[in-house]
């Protein structure tokens, strides 16, 4: 019997984990899947569930073990533990748990380890499932007290997170969102950002292009003092950094991964020098990390999975050629885009605003969307 490990409880890991148990029903294998969480955060939905009242903890959290107590025994296991190195000669992962160390041997590996922010704001798991929810309680609170927010960084997340916030708020809080470009949602059609910039000043937040927070201090009374690129200061009593995302790839030899830190992969999807190592996700540097992009490079690697196992030849990936982006802004409005052609505000606003795809996390979780 073969073992493949799937390092990682995110959406890429758990869905091909259940896609290649689904597939492969005559194939001698076993998965073996690990994750420093017990649950599944759904962190698609994380700008909204840092406002306080708008997702209870288990809408968002739901527990990974269960999904898969339908496969036969010795069919799948589960391990609660975060991978800290790879050795590639002799094909054990070093895996550390609450109870310690444990080497896993693997036939093949799949990384599925996806991202982190950068600073303290939990739109993504912070190291275990407990340290999650703690957090993002913590931000509620600091939400609800804040009279004065400024959001740093104006992507997808940054342009979420302040429409969330103002959305619920209307008006009562000041509300900050700085930009380093010229204008929010860089690299989308002049309309997408046009639209984003009316949609949130509707919302009355203020929108400060041109300038990056460079330092950020604690001050004794609570607030932090952010220090911008023009030298201006500014004290806020609170402070949210969406500035994009960091690969959880330290575990990783530096040859498979690139500068940033992302696992290099083929057109396989497989770790480029590595004849069984594959990558899913975030964590590869094949597109940038989007849900879509993910289930649909899921998709394609457990059907590269179980080919392998039978021993037929792997298939070449395609990247979708349009880039798509879906923005909600508030929970009523949005705006997006597919290659050049923009999206319209209620057409966001139903396929992904109303609730954040969270519908499909029960199905992804038991293997019934699959």
């Amino acid at each position: 019997m073969k073992t493949v490990v799937i390092l990682g409880g995110s959406y890429g890991g758990i869905s091909t984990a259940h896609r290649i148990l689904k597939q492969a029903k005559t194939t001698p294998v076993k998965i073996i899947l690990v994750s420093p969480n017990t649950h599944h955060y759904w962190n698609i939905a994380g700008p909204r569930a840092l406002v306080p009242g708008q997702i209870p903890d288990d809408k968002i959290f739901q527990s990974i073990a269960p999904g898969f107590k339908q496969y036969p025994a010795g069919r799948f296991e589960f391990v609660l533990g975060s991978a800290e190195s790879l050795d590639l000669v002799t094909k054990k992962v070093t895996v550390a748990g609450p109870t310690g160390q444990k080497m896993l041997d693997y036939d093949i590996l799949i990384l599925a380890t996806g991202s982190s922010t950068r600073g303290d704001v939990p739109l993504k798991g912070r190291g275990s499932t407990e340290a999650t929810k703690d957090a993002i309680h913590v931000f509620q609170q600091k939400v609800k007290q804040a009279k004065d927010i400024h959001i740093a960084g104006a992507g997808s997340t940054g342009v979420e997170l302040a429409g969330e916030i103002a959305f619920e708020y209307k008006g009562q809080k000041k509300l900050t969102l700085i930009a380093s470009g010229p204008h929010i949602l860089e690299g989308t059609p002049a309309s997408v950002t046009k639209t984003a910039t009316k949609q949130l000043r509707d919302l009355k937040v203020t929108i400060k292009t041109s300038s990056k927070v460079i330092g950020d201090a604690k001050m004794p009374d609570g607030r932090t003092e952010l220090t911008l690129s023009g030298g201006e200061k500014i004290t806020t009593d609170l402070y949210l950094p969406a500035l994009g995302l960091v690969p959880n790839s330290s575990y990783l030899p530096h040859s498979l991964v690139n500068a940033a830190g992302f696992v290099k992969v083929d057109e396989f999807l497989r770790v480029k020098d590595t004849t069984n190592i594959w990558a899913v996700g975030d964590v590869a540097d094949i597109q940038r990390p989007q849900y879509m992009n993910t289930e649909k490079q899921s998709v394609h690697l457990a059907k590269n999975i179980v080919a392998v196992l039978k021993g037929a030849q792997a298939v070449k990936y395609k990247k979708e050629e349009k880039d798509m982006l879906a923005v909600p802004v508030g929970r009523k409005a949005g705006t997006g885009h597919m290659g050049g052609m923009k999206l319209p505000s209620f057409m966001v606003n139903l396929v992904k605003g109303k609730n954040l795809f969270m519908d499909k996390m029960p199905g992804m979780i038991s293997g019934s969307n699959f």
